[in-house]
């Protein structure tokens, strides 16, 4: 059985090691950990963790905020990552679920997620859960800083 919770602090070696997997590269440790450490502070943010028998098997990150263009609070999927064998066995719909009724509960006009071209049966999925394709992402990758 999969239980929901929100994200701890002590859960960002999990999310970590998703990540890593989710983008296929080794993130920057200390960056990672500083921003996750921020956003678990943030309101804004929400991190969901699934697990089965107190075993993290999942997570789901959304942002919120009010955006002008809507004219309410708009909740957009950062992040989801699965592992790899407990896909398919309900943990991402659950994880979508419980964000869409927090998203009903706080009167949000619209729940967002973007997903890499190349994950087509992420985007299946997504289409399963009633999302449907109304943008276009684009994207400028800036430069590293120079230190």
């Amino acid at each position: 059985m999969i239980s929901l919770r929100p994200a701890r602090s002590t859960d960002l070696p999990f999310l970590y090691d998703c990540l890593c997997d989710l983008e296929e590269m080794t993130l920057n440790r200390a960056a990672f950990e500083r921003i996750f450490l921020e956003n678990v502070a943030d309101p804004r943010v929400r991190y969901l963790l699934a697990e089965a028998d107190n075993v993290p098997v999942g997570f789901l990150n959304c942002h919120v905020q009010g955006l002008l263009h809507h004219a309410g609070l708009v909740g957009e999927i950062q992040e989801m990552y699965v592992l790899p064998n407990w896909r398919s066995k309900g943990v991402g719909q659950q994880l979508v679920e419980h964000l869409v009724t927090m998203a009903q509960q706080e009167g949000w006009i619209n729940l967002e997620v973007t997903s890499n071209r190349r994950r087509t049966r992420t985007h299946e999925f997504y289409e399963r859960m009633g999302f449907a394709t109304t943008h276009v992402k684009l994207v400028m990758p800036m430069p590293a800083p120079t230190l």
